[in-house]
């Protein structure tokens, strides 16, 4: 049979992958006695739809294409506002009114726990923001070889799309971004090529808080800010101390690991100090440009105030707080508590979590840098029971030896807070040996536009 370059089909999108494109299978009639399947992933597509596409080399099992057509639009289909959202990896979603978005992703939370058999009547409608815009408060961008700088291209990884504008970073975010950009165009810096291991400039973070405004700046480089670099490098601390009196921390970074993600050798602080504040439920923090921080400082305060609601921690009671990381969720509960201990294995987190129970006047509270599953066996020991234990792991989730150790801890009530609805239930099946129950699934939304949504669990100890 001669090969087929190219062919067009109609088909109907079934569903959203994980990374938020849609999902479609034709069947191919190849003059065999069966047809031949082709998977196809169409990104910027809706459930329920009908396309139409052109696939090159369509003899292929699976294809990544862009819809020629949408033959048969979803209602809430939109006009995405951003000029880079056809070929921008930032979002996924902006094709999408926001409500249909909400309820997709309370559907992916519920198939998360209907895959590990839970009952899904319990998990709520997610819970969305009125701010669905310019919400990051944290945002990592990267140059490319020429130097131009932006966000990685949707689906390619290689290639770099230049900003203009970014509809989910802080406005102050973007006029800093542009600022450095022009910077770097100015001086003709070259960027970092992973291919090769050459050029200067590689990633720039910035850090914009909504509640102090204070900013910072981190620029990561292959080579420290000295000789032919001094003067350049003071360019840029004129241009952004001039124009932008709210950046606290202008950080230049060395970094010459091959792994592609800001981390640093060597730091050099340009200007202002090492860290800004932020706040988050009337609590002060300390950030650093490795700290983690909710992005959605408006969302997340919604999940401390909801945390709090569904634990109803109580004065005479003690708590545990698992991945405690900077002390996010333990300082608001510590004021409601009469003690906890916090137990995170980021050391610089915990030395984080102790400045600011300080900064804040807290004095009920204990951390430990260690493992959650070492951390809890010694908490115990010291600390005694608790009443109440939280959690908030990573994306990967707490493993099943952490979960089997709380299990056998029986605090009367757990809080599990997660960032990722298949981890989670896999996780909280663990429990389910040890006589929990699960009282409440709660997701919020906080981030917009992308497939990502945290998940609030409450859980109580069977009596009887």
């Amino acid at each position: 049979m001669t090969n087929i370059e190219q062919e067009s089909f109609e088909t109907t999108i079934t569903h959203i992958d994980k990374k938020g494109s849609g999902r479609a299978v034709v069947w191919r009639d190849t003059g065999q006695v069966n047809p031949k399947k082709l998977k196809l992933t169409i990104p910027q597509t809706i459930p329920g739809e009908k396309v139409k596409v052109t696939v090159n080399q369509p003899n292929r099992k699976w294809a990544r294409v862009f819809a020629d057509q949408i033959i048969e639009a979803d209602q809430d289909r939109v006009e995405p506002k951003c000029p880079h959202f056809d070929l921008c990896g930032g979002c996924v979603f902006q094709h999408w009114h926001y409500y249909g978005q909400l309820k997709a992703k309370t559907d992916y939370v519920r198939q998360s726990f209907a895959n590990q058999g839970f009952d899904t009547d319990l998990i709520e409608d997610t819970i969305g923001t009125d701010s669905p815009w310019h919400y990051r408060n944290k945002m990592e961008f990267t140059f490319a070889k020429d130097g131009s700088l932006g966000l990685h291209e949707q689906g390619n990884f290689r290639k770099i799309i230049s900003l203009e504008t970014c509809l989910i970073a802080g406005k102050k975010t973007v006029e800093t971004l542009l600022e450095v950009a022009d910077w770097a165009k100015t001086h003709e810096l070259p960027g970092y090529y992973k291919e090769d291991h050459k050029g200067l400039l590689r990633h720039l973070m910035i850090r914009e808080s909504y509640a102090t405004g204070e900013m910072m700046l981190g620029l990561f480089a292959t080579e420290a800010p000295v000789g032919e670099l001094k003067a350049i490098a003071d360019d840029l601390v004129n241009r952004i101390t001039t124009k932008f009196n709210l950046v606290k921390s202008l950080i230049w970074f060395v970094n010459n690991d091959w792994a592609d993600r800001t981390q640093a050798e060597e730091q050099y602080v340009l200007a202002g100090r090492d860290f800004i504040y932020d706040q988050m439920s009337g609590y002060r923090y300390r950030l650093w440009f490795d700290t983690f921080f909710q992005t959605n400082p408006r969302q997340a305060e919604k999940l401390v105030e909801l945390a709090i609601e569904m634990a109803d921690p109580k004065p005479e009671e003690k708590m545990i707080d698992l991945f405690c990381g900077v002390g996010t969720f333990s300082l608001p509960f510590a004021n409601r508590v009469k003690a906890l201990a916090g137990v995170e294995i980021v050391e610089a987190s915990i030395e984080s979590a102790k400045r600011n129970a300080r900064d804040n006047g807290i004095d009920n509270t204990t951390f430990l840098a260690k493992d959650a599953r070492r951390g809890i066996d010694q908490v115990i020991e010291e600390f005694g029971i608790p009443d109440l234990l939280m959690l908030d792991p990573p994306r990967s989730g707490a493993g099943g030896k952490v979960m089997r150790r709380i299990g056998r801890a029986q605090p009367s009530r757990i809080v599990y807070v997660s960032c990722n609805p298949e981890s989670l239930a896999v996780d909280l099946k663990e429990l389910m040996p040890f006589g929990y129950k699960i009282e409440k699934i709660q997701p919020v939304d906080l981030f917009p536009h992308t497939v990502h949504v945290e998940a609030i669990t409450l859980l109580c100890r069977r009596t009887t």
